[in-house]
C-alpha cells in the first residue's frame, strides 16, 4: 500500500499515512482536530525483491565485473581461410 504525506492547513503539522489508493483522503489533523489537511506530493519509493527480472536482468548492471583469469578472454580466431572454412570465426 502506499505512503501518503499529508500537512495541516491550520497548525503546520505532518503526518504520513498507508492508505490504500482507494481510501479516502484524510482531512481531520490529529494535532488540532481541524478539518485542515491537505495531501502532499512527493516521490514514491518502492524497492524489488526476490529473484525476478529486476534481480536476473538489472540488479548488478551497474557493477564493473572482476576478470577471474584466463576463462574471461575471447576465444581466438582461427588463421586462414574465408567463410565457411571455419577461419573467419562465424561458424
Amino acid at each position: 500500500m502506499p505512503i501518503y504525506e499529508y500537512e495541516c492547513g491550520s497548525c503546520g503539522h505532518r503526518l504520513e499515512a498507508i492508505q490504500k489508493m482507494s481510501d479516502p483522503v484524510l482531512k481531520d489533523c490529529p494535532a488540532c482536530g481541524q478539518s485542515t489537511l491537505k495531501k502532499l506530493i512527493s516521490a514514491a519509493g518502492f524497492q524489488l525483491k526476490g529473484s525476478g527480472w529486476y534481480a536476473t536482468d538489472f540488479k548488478d548492471s551497474g557493477k564493473k565485473k572482476e576478470k577471474s583469469g584466463p576463462s574471461d578472454t575471447p576465444p581466438k580466431k582461427k588463421a586462414g581461410g574465408g567463410c565457411g572454412s571455419g577461419g573467419c570465426g562465424c561458424h
